[in-house]
């Protein structure tokens, strides 16, 4: 790698700025403004779900997205406040703030700081494989108990009933508590009680204008989903508020915000809020970077571009830090955003220097616009939002196709659900970590046959009418031999032996998918070696790649074995072995 292909590989805005045409200009432009049109809305939302005041949703946008544009190696990947990390941040952040806004300011930022520093780590270490522990069916289960939580929180506001909310929940009895753990969480159905008992309190202008704003923005979102709704769902709920004078009637706004460029500054480190908010931290990494990822491999695609998963960790590290720094809160990418910019047909990375242009311009001169804003506006804006992240049908696709990782999904809904927001993202990872265990330690096995008229072999359960040869086991093993499934192969074999007619005399191992082996593999191909060996058995391999062999030799077993038993091919074996039954009967 040259000099100035390393220096890209760390700036890879130094590689697609240079590659620019004058022709994209034009469409980044229009894209930027119309990413623009969703962000401040939706990033005032997730304010409200991060517990902090709308503005900072704004101020966590600017420095993030140039950090990204140059870091980034997406194209279309935008980055900025999402409803699923930020309500880790605000459970995190809640339990140590103890009612005290300005410590909960100051933990906020100090939270987007520490995740920063922590992609900056992964990424610094070459970590990218990190989102595999999490299965698709695990991240949809929990991002959908997430935002079922997340719907359920703010819809108190369409109906100005969120203290009513807020105080009969918090007098009805948990999951938790009712199960005796040390930890107390107003679950979904308890929310979903509160919320059903509250609601003859509501303040019907505050419903009005809430479940307009929501009939409003789910029909544009049927009919029109190209269209600004958000922005135009804000325009006409703060012409409303000053035309009618709404606020005199009980409608609640979220009123006068400090303005201007005064909001940069760096967290104060303390060691003990840090350690606290570690777990949460880990866990906003974990989801982002699965979330970021998932949702550049869609514009990846369509843009048929590569994306460096260490580079991205670096990129994500970088916003947050920008996040953190402009008194903001944790980032990551977005999937709507992102859809916004591919419809609109930008190009390039500008698209996010221009929306970060425009945010800042907002908030230098536009934000006063905003006083008036209805807080069930914003409430209609979040629910609308999560509503797009509920996918029942993968579910009942999952039920179908497979029954196990139906029940992963739906376990990690249900923590979310009934335990909390950080208890149902452990439980997601201690539930994907368990799985990957069981697959690996439980590799798929099977006996194969060689197909009528052809030198191919399949699996004899789903091609009965392939051939199997008398005295013969094919035996498949479709993962490396290691410490964790050693034992398992040792004991397939000895199952699929025992139900052969007539007892089997060889036992040929297509190795395709045998990787490797370790130390503890080799012991255990020992003593099966010794015991196939007492019984008659010959044991041999086919298509034995060179690092496992490499293994074999090392410990003496591919002498003992014999050079002769590892095979070129399956059908080498299957003619070696038909060959010696020959000379056998001559």
């Amino acid at each position: 790698m040259t000099a100035r292909e390393r220096v890209c590989s760390w700036l890879p805005i130094l590689a697609w700025l240079s590659q620019y045409e004058r022709g994209w200009l034009r469409t980044d432009l229009m894209a930027g403004l119309a990413v623009w049109a969703m962000t401040v809305p939706q990033t005032m939302a997730y304010a409200g779900i991060a517990g902090v005041p709308p503005v900072y949703g704004l101020y966590a946008v600017p420095l993030a997205m140039i950090a990204y544009a140059v870091f980034g190696t997406s194209r279309t990947l935008c980055v900025g406040p999402e409803s699923a990390i930020a309500i880790i941040s605000a459970v995190m952040v809640g339990a140590l703030a103890v009612g005290d806004p300005s410590k909960y300011l100051a933990l906020t930022s100090l939270m987007a700081l520490i995740v920063g520093v922590l992609f900056l780590v992964f990424g610094l270490l070459r970590l990218g494989w990190v989102a595999n522990f999490l299965s698709r069916p695990v991240l949809s289960g929990f991002t959908q108990g997430i935002a079922l939580t997340v719907m359920i929180s703010q819809a108190p506001l369409l109906f100005g009933t969120e203290g009513a909310f807020a105080e009969m929940a918090g007098q009805m009895r948990t999951l938790p508590q009712l199960v005796g753990l040390g930890f107390d969480h107003p679950g979904f159905m308890v929310q979903l009680s509160a919320l059903a008992s509250t609601i003859g309190e509501a303040n019907l202008p505050t419903a009005v204008v809430g479940l307009g704003c929501l009939v409003m923005l789910f029909t544009f979102r049927r009919f029109w989903p190209l269209a600004p709704s958000a922005l135009i769902a804000v325009v006409l709920a703060v012409s409303a508020v000053s035309l009618f004078g709404l606020t005199e009637h009980g409608v609640s706004v979220i009123g006068k915000v400090e303005t201007g460029g005064s909001f940069i500054a760096i967290p104060v480190l303390n060691l003990s809020d840090v350690i606290g908010l570690l777990p949460g931290a880990f866990a906003i990494v974990l989801l982002g970077y699965s979330v970021s990822l998932s949702v550049a491999a869609v514009g990846a695609r369509k843009t048929k571009e590569t994306v460096d998963t260490n580079q991205e960790l670096i990129a994500l590290g970088a916003s947050n830090l920008g996040a953190a720094v402009s008194s903001g809160f944790v980032v990551c990418g977005s999937l709507s955003r992102g859809s916004v910019i591919m419809r609109a047909g930008g190009r390039t990375q500008v698209v996010s220097l221009v929306n970060a242009g425009l945010v800042v311009l907002t908030l230098l001169f536009v934000l006063p616009l905003f006083f008036r804003l209805p807080q069930a506006t914003l409430g209609a804006v979040v629910i609308t939002a999560m509503y797009g992240l509920l996918d029942f049908a993968y579910l009942r696709q999952l039920w179908r196709v497979h029954r196990g990782e139906f029940a992963c999904a739906l376990t990690a809904l249900l923590g979310v659900l009934l335990l909390g927001i950080m208890e149902g993202v452990t439980v997601g990872v201690i539930l994907a970590l368990v799985v990957l265990i069981r697959r690996v330690s439980h590799p798929a096995t099977t006996e194969v046959g060689r197909l009528p008229g052809t030198r191919a072999y399949r699996d004899i359960a789903r091609h009965p009418e392939a051939e199997t040869f008398p005295g013969l086991l094919i035996f498949r093993f479709d993962a490396p031999i290691i410490f964790a499934n050693a034992r398992y192969f040792t004991q397939e074999v000895r199952r699929f032996m025992d139900v052969a007619a007539p007892p089997v005399r060889e036992v040929l191992v297509p190795a395709q998918q045998i990787n490797d082996i370790d130390s503890t593999g080799a012991d255990l191909l020992a003593k099966l070696l010794d015991e196939l060996s007492t019984e008659g058995v010959v044991l041999s391999f086919a298509e034995m790649k060179c690092a496992p062999l490499k293994v074999l030799r090392g410990v003496g077993l591919e002498e003992r074995i014999g050079a002769e038993r590892f095979h070129a091919s399956i059908e080498d074996g299957v003619q070696a072995f038909l060959r010696r039954q020959e000379d056998t009967k001559s």
